[in-house]
């Protein structure tokens, strides 16, 4: 069967992971690598409160992996992702294959939105303070 992109979002225990960071870093690349996948990216996400308590959590690590995978290996590693303890919840994707690529670029930090430079302010803002003018009145 040919391999297929995820993507892979996991929120962990942030006690666990503040207590050992490297340790909880390599735990999705390792159950990925244990199911005969490839890890393309992973990385920490974001380290946030959470919308509502999960089994006593009020805090979690959210932790992203993108990966390469058989998909018929996708419920060994789903299962393994559950019975895991350090593991709060988690959500896995397909990722459509023409995204791959541009998904996989921002999530190592190359995909940098283009900054949009602003119209120069109009004559009249600058004489009188606070005004707004509309732009098609500004021309």
């Amino acid at each position: 069967m040919a391999q297929k992109v995820y993507e892979n979002m996991v929120i962990l225990d942030s006690n666990k992971y503040a207590q050992d960071p490297n340790g909880l870093a390599g735990l999705i690349p390792g159950l990925v690598g244990k199911c005969g996948g490839e890890v393309l990216v992973s990385r920490l996400w974001n380290e946030q409160k959470l919308a509502y308590p999960i089994d006593g959590h009020k805090k979690g690590t959210y932790w992203l992996t993108y990966f390469r995978l058989d998909s018929q290996k996708l419920g060994e590693l789903t299962r393994e992702i559950r019975i895991s303890e350090n593991i709060v919840r988690s959500m896995t994707l397909w990722v459509e294959p023409r995204l791959v690529d541009a998904l996989i670029e921002h999530a190592k930090g190359g995909g940098k939105p283009k900054v949009v430079e602003a119209a120069p302010p109009s004559p009249i803002a600058a004489v009188i303070p606070g005004i707004e003018v509309p732009e098609e009145a500004a021309n």
